[in-house]
C-alpha cells in the first residue's frame, strides 16, 4: 500500500476551538487509511491507502469539512513526490526555516509568480504543484503578495524533509 502525506490547509491542530491530532488520526483510520501518523501540530498526516492520491484527498477534506462546518483544503503527495520535492529544494544556500514549500492544490500557471509583490526581497520559484519561497528576512513579518499562494499551505524545508524521512521509514 502506498504512503501518503496530506497537508492540511487553513487548519490549527493544536490551539482552541480547532482539530487536536488525535481527532484528525480517529477520521484518517475511519476513512480506512492505515498506519496513521500525524506529526507536529500544523496539520501533517501520514498514512497508507490504496485509493489515488486524488480519491483520499477528496474523502479526507470532505471528512474534514463535516467535522470543521468548512472544507478547509488538503494537499496530498505521494512519498516519492515529496522525496523530489525535499531533495530538489529552490534556493539552496537559503537557511532551510526561511524557505517554505507551498503546496497547491493543482499546477498554478506558468505567469503565477508575475504579480508577485516582495519588499523584503523575498523570491519564489515554480516547481510542479508546489511553488518555493525563500524568505531572507523571515515569513513571519514578511510583506509579500502573491496571489498564487492562496489556495495552497506551506511548509518550511525543515518540515518537508522531516515527513520525507518519515514516510520513506513508513515504506521501508
Amino acid at each position: 500500500m502506498p504512503v501518503y502525506i496530506a497537508l492540511l490547509r487553513a487548519v490549527n491542530v493544536g490551539g482552541t476551538g480547532s482539530l487536536p491530532m488525535a481527532e484528525l488520526k480517529t477520521i484518517c483510520e475511519d476513512l480506512g487509511f492505515a498506519d496513521v501518523k500525524t506529526y507536529i501540530q500544523s496539520g501533517n498526516v501520514l498514512f497508507r491507502s490504496d485509493e489515488t492520491v486524488k480519491t483520499v484527498e477528496e474523502k479526507l477534506d470532505a471528512a474534514l469539512g463535516q467535522k470543521m462546518g468548512k472544507r478547509p483544503g488538503v494537499m496530498v503527495r505521494s512519498r516519492k513526490e515529496l522525496d523530489a520535492i525535499a531533495a530538489d529544494a529552490a534556493f539552496p544556500d537559503a537557511k532551510p526555516n526561511f524557505l517554505l514549500v507551498y503546496f497547491l492544490p493543482e499546477k498554478p500557471p506558468g505567469d503565477a509568480l508575475d504579480k508577485m509583490v516582495a519588499p523584503d526581497g523575498e523570491e519564489a520559484k515554480l516547481a510542479g504543484r508546489e511553488i518555493w519561497v525563500h524568505y531572507p528576512k523571515g515569513s513571519g513579518r514578511s510583506k509579500l503578495k502573491l496571489p498564487a499562494l492562496k489556495p495552497g499551505t506551506s511548509r518550511n524545508l525543515n518540515t518537508v524533509r522531516k515527513l520525507a524521512e518519515m514516510a520513506a521509514a513508513m515504506e521501508g
